[in-house]
């Protein structure tokens, strides 16, 4: 699947974990379930989904990890149940935002209808993902009864409201028979595009952080003899803070990479987490042509700059010397470009899972991503180059052969 179909229709996480295992599939990996034993082959290929927005691929060789984390969730406009709101005009959708989105883009925009949804079968509960065949729009106030649009625009978003339909209408009429409950979202449903003179830009909506999804797939896909055991881990709910059955704050990934060690004794276990090594992958500022005041001086990520290494004194990025070291020598090696990100010490950082997975079991971990303009907004914008660049980065990086003791060596 190319990068331009997996954002186009991995509208909410639940479709970027359906896209994530057919990649999977057609590549060979076999689903594992949580519930069944595991009995994993040296140079296998696996993944497993939890909750059905989180899913973790691997490829076993009984060594040391190597973690990719990422998120497939992005900010957009959640359903509350009983979301159609009728009068005698029209049918709106009641909508709760989730995530810090930029709201005002994502007014007068081509939105979809995008999640999952549980439904009785017999006497059983199925879930199974969900996306509208029709697409719906959230309206903005013409600026002629609004004068102050231009000036201030604070949509207050429990009376801003998607509207589904002309006169009363049913939000069930396109769900399966016999839906009992639902996750579901309105998600932008605009179009990747190639923009700029040379076709160097892509905007798109969600590059934040299904770039980071799916350079980490492709990556562990196409690497074949990396050292020790690669994953990518790609887990939901980073952005309301991966409190979540699957999140980074819930026990997926440690749960996953215990279950790999296989019968190891708990000290041997140990002892493999510390050989180990995560890159939290999670997109970051790039400088703005029209803002550059708002970067740091001398930390400052600019599109088509290669990969972006994420430092904070605050532990909103893992990065430390010692990581940033690592993988600075990976990506020399590799001949990625790289350049580092610091925030304005005047403004608030953002923050990644990588924190909070470091917080549920102790790797050496850094902070990367690739610089984009836009970060949360319905339609944002990156650069080709990056991502590739990116890609190029994650794979040597599941190839290196780094080596923790008195000294580091890489491989």
């Amino acid at each position: 699947m190319e990068i331009f179909e997996f954002l186009k229709t991995s509208y909410t996480a639940y479709q970027a974990v359906d896209n994530a295992k057919k990649m999977l599939g057609e590549a060979g990996f076999v689903p594992l379930r949580e519930t069944d034993c595991w009995q994993l082959e040296e140079g296998g290929a696996y993944y497993i989904v939890r909750g059905g927005a989180s899913i973790i691929a691997f490829r076993y060789r009984g060594g040391a990890y190597r973690v990719v984390a990422s998120h497939t969730d992005s900010p957009c406009l959640k359903l509350k149940a009983n979301a159609a709101l009728s009068d005698e005009h029209f049918t709106r959708l009641n909508t709760e935002p989730y995530g810090g989105g930029l709201w005002y883009t994502f007014f007068d925009r081509p939105l979809r209808i995008a999640g999952r949804v549980a439904v009785a079968e017999n006497e059983k509960v199925a879930t199974m993902s969900a996306v509208s065949p029709f697409r719906i729009v959230l309206p903005s106030l013409a600026v002629h009864m609004n004068r102050e649009a231009n000036e201030k625009f604070a949509p207050n978003l429990q009376t801003e409201l998607p509207l589904l339909s002309l006169g009363k209408s049913e939000l069930e009429s396109f769900l399966p028979a016999g839906t009992l409950a639902y996750d579901l979202f309105a998600a932008c449903d605009e179009e990747p595009f190639l923009c700029g003179e040379h076709g160097e830009l892509l905007a798109s909506p969600r590059l934040d952080n299904l770039t980071s999804v799916y350079t980490s797939l492709a990556a562990l896909i196409a690497e074949k003899e990396g050292s020790g055991t690669t994953v990518a881990a790609c887990l939901d709910a980073e952005e309301i803070g991966s409190r979540s059955y699957g999140g980074a704050g819930s026990d997926f990934l440690r749960a996953v990479l215990a279950r790999i060690a296989g019968n190891r004794t708990e000290e041997e276990k140990y002892r493999l987490y510390a050989a180990s090594f995560l890159v939290s992958l999670d997109n970051a500022h790039s400088l703005h042509p029209n803002h550059p005041e708002k970067c740091d001086p001398t930390n400052r990520a600019v599109m088509g700059k290669g990969v972006v290494i994420k430092g904070h004194a605050g532990g909103a990025y893992t990065s430390d010397a010692v990581s940033m070291a690592v993988i600075e020598s990976v990506l020399k090696r590799a001949g990625v470009p790289f350049q580092t990100f610091f925030n304005r010490s005047d403004m608030r950082s953002g923050s990644t899972l990588g924190a909070i997975s470091t917080g549920q079991i102790s790797i050496r971990a850094v902070d990367l991503g690739i610089a984009q303009l836009a970060m949360h907004s319905a339609v944002e914008t990156a650069t080709m180059s990056d991502i590739e660049a990116m890609q190029t980065a994650l794979r040597a990086f599941y190839a290196a052969d780094i080596s923790f003791g008195d000294d580091i060596r890489i491989g």
